[in-house]
C-alpha cells in the first residue's frame, strides 16, 4: 500500500459524503508516476467532471512537492493521468452546493472540474492547493523577468 492510497483513504474516511470509488486503483496510477524525489503532500478524491449525474469518473488528486497529479484507472484497460505544474496553474475557484461542492482549477491549457466533494472538505482542499501554489509559484520567474 502506497502513501498516496493511505492519504486518499484518510481523506475519504474524514469526508465520507465525498463520492469516490476505486480509490486503490486510482491511487496506483499516481504512485506509478511519482518521479524520484517527488513526495505526496496532500491527497483527496473527487469526480473529474462537471456533470452531477456522472458519478463514474472518480479520480484521486495528489499534490506533490512538484505538481498536482490526477489519476483515474479505466474499468477495463488503461488509465488517465493529468499533471498540472505550478507554472501552468492560473486560478482556483470553489463552488458549494446543497450537499456537495466543486473545485475548479484553471490552467493555461485547460479548465479542470473536480466535483461531488463533501461541502465540509472544500475549505481544506482550497487551503492546501492555494498554499501549495503560492509557495511553488515563487520558484518560477514571472514572464517579464524571463524576457529581460
Amino acid at each position: 500500500m502506497g502513501i498516496v492510497y493511505e492519504q486518499a483513504l484518510k481523506f475519504k474516511n474524514k469526508y465520507p459524503f465525498t463520492i469516490g470509488w476505486r480509490i486503490k486503483k486510482n491511487s496506483e496510477v499516481i504512485q506509478k508516476h511519482l518521479n524520484p524525489g517527488e513526495v505526496p503532500i496532500y491527497t483527496f478524491v473527487a469526480q473529474k467532471n462537471d456533470n452531477p449525474i456522472d458519478i463514474i469518473s472518480t479520480a484521486v488528486i495528489c499534490l506533490t512537492n512538484k505538481r498536482i497529479l490526477i489519476g483515474r484507472k479505466r474499468v477495463i484497460i488503461g488509465y488517465f493521468l493529468d499533471s498540472i505544474t505550478p507554472d501552468m496553474f492560473n486560478d482556483l475557484k470553489v463552488k458549494s452546493g446543497i450537499f456537495w461542492g466543486k473545485i475548479y482549477i484553471d490552467t493555461v491549457k485547460e479548465f479542470v472540474t473536480l466535483s461531488n466533494i463533501s461541502k465540509d472538505a472544500l475549505a481544506e482542499i482550497e487551503a492546501n492547493i492555494s498554499d501549495y501554489m503560492m509557495e511553488a509559484k515563487k520558484l518560477y520567474p514571472s514572464f517579464g523577468e524571463k524576457n529581460r
